[in-house]
């Protein structure tokens, strides 16, 4: 995973799986990573990684199509 950089976090993995899915649509690769406490399933959240390639555009699509 060294190429591969943060551009979303959340709590809630609805919402990581669904920027996936949309940076998917555009065609940028996207892997979801958690980051919960395995023992305690509260604690903890969600990323979204891409390619450090694919980050400027990634970014740009996370903050200007995407509303919770």
């Amino acid at each position: 995973m060294k190429d591969w950089i943060k551009i979303f976090e959340s709590p809630q993995q609805i919402r990581a799986e669904i920027v996936k899915g949309i940076l998917e649509e555009n065609e940028i690769p996207a892997v979801v990573l958690s980051k919960k406490e395995t023992a305690y399933q509260v604690l903890g959240y969600y990323e979204v990684l891409v390619k450090t390639q694919d980050a400027l555009k990634a970014t740009n699509l996370v903050n200007n199509e995407i509303s919770f």
